[in-house]
């Protein structure tokens, strides 16, 4: 049902069932928010909403409250803006002064809500709650000092993420948000998916850089520095130096990295090729023996870390293939030293991912060879465009280049996996080569870019029935995992992707960004599958050529150390 109201003096349409804030955002109208979620259920928490609607005595939460015809709003009036002026000097009260040297500065909610509502100076002063900074987790730093309880990562680490490692402890003027028993991050149940840093308004949330250990190895003469890149990242950066959001950069990108000072720029989709056809094998291996099914994929660092924590269970049924980020780092540290005879330890490796969990993976003690690190320091999407920056590179004004061979290309496949349904998507086409010796009639399967959290189809491959399932979001894993320990057991693969949408919207990409520009990223990965020529990683010559000539030439030993690992239990506090 669409009625009219009165909002400023002015008829605007509504619909019943709507709340006021939905109203008016939708005829362009603006009012701020700290604690709103799109998407979440209301909470009214922050009050910074407020509007004044006629005959109400107190002032109304335009976030939590249903629209009605009778209602004429202000939404600035002096009473409105005075209050919300009170909030945000409330919050400064107790807020660090450290806003030149804060991660966040010219990017905070808190900041920008203060220009907007014009406090230029402190009315309210006291005692400041004081705490210690948290930089015990490998991925992130939680600095307690800048939280202004929202709530946001409270609410997107229990209701998106499934983990609720974060919630408020205390009470009254004594509340914070914090961890289990008030332990560091380290010894908590955090998965590093840094969907909490995506949501904080401040910098109370930020990931753990490594800016200076890069920049001493780019000047060091006897390193030498390679670096690179998740597909996600070359249509991610375009926005952030004012190009049209989803455009795909990555020969600017690969020049501007060149100036920078690494020797060598490589693609990661080319190894994303390489676990596609791993995968494959493994799956069809398994769909032969019966064993370890479904096959759970291993992509994703904080997928692996939740079953390690809470479904120690589903181990076996973990891939073993690793993610491409550590198949390109163990392959750099070897087929490549020889080839540019090089020793692997004096190979320094960068990696650019649009996750901070990527951080924690490296780390990883089975993600060593002979006890080098096949990946040296990793960069978020975030931390790349600061140092792009840094380095004064203007990469509009830079020639187009093409990535370093020989891992400068892939299958439009290899490039699928950046979005939640891909990697599904590219392993039943070279799965379906596999089993039955012809490829598929269709390469592009709309079963798997359905925009839904949970999906679920069967495709037949000669004689066998295969069940996939793809998990959009780590929570909506929940209800499957169930199924299956009940005995389900016509689903035979299972992609999961902790970050909703997959790696093009994971936690270290830039924050606050606009839905329609991260409907632009999962359409430029789909545009690049439809117009690359190989679309199948099995049919990438490149990736062919190294197993022909080196990973099945180094034999069962070596082969499985590149790209293949494990997984164990952890205990975590929950």
């Amino acid at each position: 049902m669409v009625f009219e109201i009165e909002v400023n003096n002015k008829l605007i349409s509504a619909r019943k069932g709507e709340t006021i804030l939905q109203t008016l955002t939708q005829n362009g109208l603006s009012v701020p928010t700290l604690c709103y979620m799109e998407g979440f259920t209301p909470t009214g928490a922050c009050r910074l909403c407020v509007v004044e609607v006629e005959g109400q005595q107190d002032l109304i939460p335009a976030c939590s409250h249903k629209v009605e015809e009778w209602m004429s709003i202000k939404t600035h009036s002096p009473r409105v803006v005075e209050a919300r002026k009170t909030i945000v000097e409330l919050l400064l009260a107790n807020h660090p002064d450290d806003c030149l040297y804060c991660v966040r500065n010219g990017n905070c909610g808190l900041q920008r809500l203060a220009e907007e509502l014009n406090v230029n100076e402190r009315r309210f002063t006291g005692k400041k709650s004081r705490f210690k900074t948290d930089p015990s987790s490998t991925s992130m730093i939680r600095d307690q000092e800048k939280c202004i309880l929202c709530g946001r990562c409270v609410r997107v680490c229990e209701e998106l993420t499934g983990v609720s490692t974060l919630d408020f402890i205390r009470k009254g003027d004594a509340t914070s948000i914090s961890t289990a028993l008030n332990k560091p991050l380290n010894l908590s149940n955090c998965i590093a998916c840094g969907q909490c840093i995506m949501m904080c308004p401040t910098g109370s949330l930020y990931e753990k850089s490594h800016f200076s250990e890069l920049q001493d190895a780019l000047h060091n003469p006897d390193r030498h520095v390679v670096i690179q890149y998740s597909p996600a990242v070359p249509i991610t950066i375009a926005e952030e130096f004012g190009m049209k959001a989803g455009k795909d950069i990555s020969g600017l990108l690969n020049a501007a990295l060149r100036k920078i000072g690494f020797e060598k720029v490589f693609n990661t989709a080319f190894a994303g090729d390489i676990q596609i056809l791993e995968i494959a094998t493994e799956l069809a291996d398994r769909l032969e023996s019966k064993q370890n099914m479904p096959l759970f994929s291993s992509c994703c660092p904080s997928w692996i870390k939740f079953v390690e924590q809470t479904h120690a269970d589903l181990l076996p049924r973990l891939s073993v293939c690793k993610s491409p980020q550590q198949i390109l780092g163990a392959i750099i540290k070897s087929h490549y030293a020889k080839m540019a005879s090089i020793a692997p330890e004096n190979i320094y490796t960068a990696s650019v991912m649009p996750c901070i969990a990527r951080k924690m993976e490296a780390q990883r003690e089975e993600m060593t060879n002979k006890g080098i690190a096949e990946v040296d320091v990793v960069l978020t999407t975030r931390e790349l465009i600061r140092l792009i920056k840094l380095y004064g590179i203007e990469i509009l004004h830079n020639e187009s280049e093409n990535a370093d061979a020989p891992y400068s290309s892939s299958s439009s496949a290899g490039v699928l996996s950046a979005v939640s349904g891909g990697l599904t998507e590219a392993v039943i086409r070279t799965l379906h080569y596999k089993l039955t010796g012809r490829e598929l009639t269709q390469a592009k399967l709309p079963e798997t870019r359905q925009n839904k959290p949970r999906k679920e189809f069967t495709i037949t491959m000669g004689s066998k029935q295969v069940g996939f399932a793809i998990i959009n979001g780590m929570v909506n894993a929940k209800s499957l995992l169930d199924q299956l320990a009940a005995g389900r057991t016509d689903i035979h693969f299972v992609e999961v992707m902790a970050c909703a949408g997959g790696c093009v919207c994971g936690g270290g990409q830039p924050i606050s960004i606009k839905h329609q520009d991260l409907k632009a990223r999962i359409k430029a990965i789909y545009d690049f599958d439809e117009k690359e020529s190989i679309k199948l990683a099995h049919k990438n010559p490149i990736v062919n050529d190294l197993y022909n000539n080196y990973l099945n030439k180094e034999g069962k030993a070596e082969t499985p150390a590149l790209l293949s690992t494990s997984y164990h239990k952890r205990e975590a506090l929950r």
